[in-house]
Formats: C-alpha cells, structure tokens, sequence
C-alpha cells in the first residue's frame, strides 16, 4: 500500500480544462505533465538546481493510475529524491486529492533522471551542491539503500 510517509515536499497542481478527456478525467498522458510541474517546482525550490550549469533528462518514466482526478478536483503532489548515483537519480511523486478534508492517494510515478552536459553532448556527474542537497532534504546517507555512489 502507498503512503505519503517519508515525502517532505508538497505542492499544489492546477488542473485545466484542456487537461480533461472525453470521459471526463484528466487523461493519462497529463499526468506527465502534473509530475514534471511538481519536480521543477521542487528543483527550484529545495535542490536550487543550476540551469545555467548542468541540465537533466528524463530516461524513463513509470506511472502507476490508482483513482480518476476531475476537473474540479483539488490535488496535490508529493516529491521526493529516492535514489541517489553519481550521474543519475530518481524522483518519485505522489498525487492526492483532497476529498472531505482528507487526501486520497490516486496516483504514483518514478522518473529516472541523468545530468546532462548539452556543451559536450553527454552525461556528467551530479554536481556536488546538488547532490549535497539531495541528500540533506531527503536524509538520504551512504549507508541507506537509495544511495548508491
């Protein structure tokens, strides 16, 4: 079973009317979308990653559909740095609904992501502010699983 325990960053998702399908839901592939609004927030807020400097791409992308979200729904996302490598990391994110005062869970996800050098067209490692925060925000540690050097 799914808890938001261990998550300490959450932000709030708008949802727009062109993300709704025509069964009434947010269609499945906007939840991409949902997951990369709440992890550039997170990015910026708590990791300060510098765009200027090092650039990251998504190498893969998993989604797990729990419970529908209307339009009219008030969600929320949940995200944290799970794993931790020298060149890559994963993020994954929890989206709740507020619902009679309480949040239901209704969708998970992971991404996989590299740091990319776009000067020289590879990847490159995490730089060390970065990986610094990660950790610290995360209480993430070299004798945890999640990090892997």
């Amino acid at each position: 079973m799914c808890t938001i325990e261990g998550y300490h960053y959450k932000t709030s998702i708008p949802i727009r009317f062109a993300d709704i399908d025509a069964f009434g839901h947010v269609n499945n592939a906007i939840y991409l979308t949902y997951f990369e609004i709440a992890r550039s927030v997170y990015w910026k807020e708590i990791i300060k990653w510098d765009w200027n400097s090092i650039g990251i791409i998504v190498r893969k992308s998993e989604i797990e559909y729990l419970k529908p979200i209307l339009l009219n729904d008030e969600i929320y996302a949940y995200v944290r740095t799970s794993r931790i490598g020298n060149s890559s990391f994963d993020v994954e994110y929890i989206l709740v609904k507020k619902s009679l005062g309480k949040e239901e869970i209704c969708t998970t996800g992971l991404t996989s992501c590299v740091t990319y050098d776009y000067g020289h067209g590879k990847s490159t490692l995490i730089p060390v502010y970065q990986k610094n925060k990660m950790k610290e925000f995360e209480a993430l540690n070299a004798l945890s699983p999640e990090f892997q050097v």
